[in-house]
């Protein structure tokens, strides 16, 4: 989990893993990026009554050099690995879903699901508010798949030259490797939307989302041998709703 100045949001987003601890033996790395408020004293006090989050901490890099910050202190014995933003909620039962078909399948390398775009959530209960406006999608997002060790060793780091996207670019890396996939039609997040998202940054958004592409087309060029992503992310917005 990635941190920048998320004090309002990282308690809930913590807590939405935590109930998840019956399902799985949770391993919750919170790297802390140059935050300014009081977001790292709030993950602190959190990881004081739970053992299982491990807060580290360095200067503002961006969201590329935190994840790659977390992958480094994955355990050796971690068997999956999966991310959250520290605005989102993963929801209950979440990793029971997903770990139920890495138990049938050995051979499978992740599990992808749905996100649930949400305007207004609780973070008392975790669920969104009843005045919420609601969009179920399968979307390009980290927090909804769920990967095989193995699979993000082979993958490597993010790329720290995307301000923005680099979770486009990584999950672009990822399946023009030919992964064996399941998609799942559970949801694995609420994805709060706020003013602070990264998506709602449209330059640069748009930008970096755009070289993605075209380094994955380079890619793919340099080396046939490579997949085209698959064509089953969705984008439909409501008029009354500009979600990007």
């Amino acid at each position: 989990m990635p941190v920048h100045n998320r004090e309002r949001f990282v308690v809930p987003a913590l807590r939405s893993l935590l109930r998840q601890r019956d399902a799985a033996d949770l391993d919750i790395i919170v790297i802390d990026d140059g935050s300014t408020d009081g977001s790292a004293e709030a993950v602190r006090s959190m990881a004081g009554e739970n053992p299982c989050i491990r807060l580290f901490r360095h200067a503002h890099m961006g969201v590329a050099a935190a994840r790659n910050a977390g992958l480094r202190q994955l355990p050796a014995d971690a068997g999956l690995v999966s991310f959250l933003d520290s605005y989102d909620i993963s929801l209950a039962n979440r990793f029971k879903t997903d770990l139920a078909h890495f138990e049938t399948r050995p051979d499978l390398d992740l599990t992808y699901s749905l996100m649930c775009l949400v305007d207004r959530i609780d973070d008392e209960t975790l669920e969104p508010a009843a005045d919420s406006r609601m969009m179920t999608l399968r979307g390009l997002s980290l927090s909804t798949a769920l990967f095989r060790r193995a699979l993000v060793d082979r993958i490597g780091w993010f790329d720290e030259e995307f301000e923005l996207s680099e979770d486009t670019d990584y999950l672009l890396r990822v399946f023009e490797t030919g992964p064996r996939y399941e998609l799942l039609d559970s949801v694995a997040i609420y994805y709060r939307r706020h003013a602070g998202n990264a998506t709602r940054q449209k330059d640069g958004r748009l930008r970096d989302y755009l070289r993605a592409i075209h380094k994955s087309m380079r890619r793919r060029r340099a080396n046939p041998s490579l997949r085209e992503a698959p064509g089953f992310f969705e984008y439909k917005s409501p008029p009354d709703w500009q979600v990007m």
